[in-house]
């Protein structure tokens, strides 16, 4: 159900799967998404267990409205005054999720500037430059890059996000690494090498990619396969003990 990622001493991350919740089909099991029909109650629960299972407060995590933009908040607390796609915190225990179900969960941190983020980075938001966004929002309150850390969770890979030559062309045009051709020899996106790409760019060197493609393996939720379906979520924390 979870896949932990070391970004640092102090500092908790990981993805969760789909497996190990309560959520009936087509959103089963683990569904952590508010807003795709579930039952609110049902919702509750998986977040409950997947907050267990890491060892936070679920009463202590802080949910975005996601909304395929590049705003980004800091937050001290789990309340959010509105639509963001990246949120940035300094506060212990408070841990910071983001919702996907074939856009990339991108988590960034670094330990010595006790500062920590998360962003929603699919198309739209991989264009508009959400992630160099929370970078510089963590830059602006002590971190540095050279010190951050990120991980890039699972999302649809390149062999299988087909898009229109168009739509490729405009991405890659802001993007230039996220240019793809999928296994079918069509215009496609690589999503994860293009946030790869702008952290780079941005000075950050260690960057984990989680290999796993959304759409290919069935232990993760996907709208592009699926259409109706569930979401799952990367965390990432600063532990109270660190």
């Amino acid at each position: 159900m979870i896949t932990a990622v070391a970004l640092g001493d102090g500092v908790g991350a990981a993805f969760t799967g789909r497996a190990g919740g309560v959520s009936t089909a087509p959103l089963d099991s683990l569904n952590l998404g508010g807003a795709v029909g579930d039952d609110p109650a049902t919702v509750q629960e998986n977040r409950r267990r997947a907050a267990t299972a890491l060892g936070v407060d679920p009463a202590r995590t802080v949910w975005m409205r996601q909304v395929h933009g590049a705003d980004v908040a800091f937050v001290t607390s789990p309340d959010l005054p509105g639509p963001v796609d990246a949120i940035v915190t300094t506060v212990p225990g408070l841990a910071l999720g983001v919702l996907v179900a074939d856009c990339a969960p991108v988590l960034l941190a670094d330990p010595v500037a006790g500062i920590v983020g998360a962003a929603h980075s699919g198309r739209p938001g991989t264009a508009a430059g959400i992630v160099p966004a929370l970078l510089k929002s963590m830059c602006e309150r002590g971190a540095d890059p050279a010190r951050t850390t990120a991980a890039i969770g699972p999302a649809a890979c390149g062999r299988c996000y087909e898009v229109p030559a168009e739509m490729r062309d405009e991405v890659a045009a802001a993007v230039p690494a996220a240019y793809a051709t999928t296994a079918k020899g069509t215009p496609g996106l690589d999503i994860r090498a293009g946030i790869a790409e702008q952290l780079a760019e941005g000075g950050v060197a260690g960057v984990h990619i989680d290999p796993r493609c959304t759409i290919e393996d069935r232990g993760l939720f996907s709208y592009r396969r699926d259409g109706r379906t569930g979401r799952f979520a990367g965390f990432v924390w600063l532990k109270e003990d660190a």
